[in-house]
């Protein structure tokens, strides 16, 4: 099983011909977004487990500046042969995947 975590990406294109001065514009764009997975072996997690694993996770995902953002919007457990929609596009067009959803790891407290 592996966690499969969804996510928006949006650019602003105010901050393209912005010029330093005064508030950046604020003209937020969708752009599709990322797909990541995190490993659970024979693990079948609760609910709770899972909000608490995102939440260890969120901050190798999310991020927020003037000209672009990414949020999760979707998470869920799925069998470990799964493929997103992009990776199966890519083993149907181009017989092999060459950008696969990127595998987290949690990061090792101090």
């Amino acid at each position: 099983m592996k966690l499969h975590i969804q996510c928006q990406y949006m650019e602003n294109y105010g901050a393209h011909n912005w010029d330093g001065e005064g508030e950046c514009p604020q003209y937020w764009k969708s752009k599709g977004g990322e797909e990541y997975f995190y490993p659970l072996g024979a693990d079948n997690p609760t609910e709770l487990q899972l909000v608490s694993l995102v939440t260890l996770l969120r901050d190798q995902i999310e991020w927020s500046d003037i000209a672009s953002r990414q949020y999760i919007v979707g998470y869920g457990v799925q069998p470990d042969n799964f493929m997103t929609e992009y990776e199966k596009s890519q083993l149907e067009y181009d017989g092999h995947i060459a950008y696969p959803a990127k595998f987290l790891k949690l990061k090792e407290m101090a």
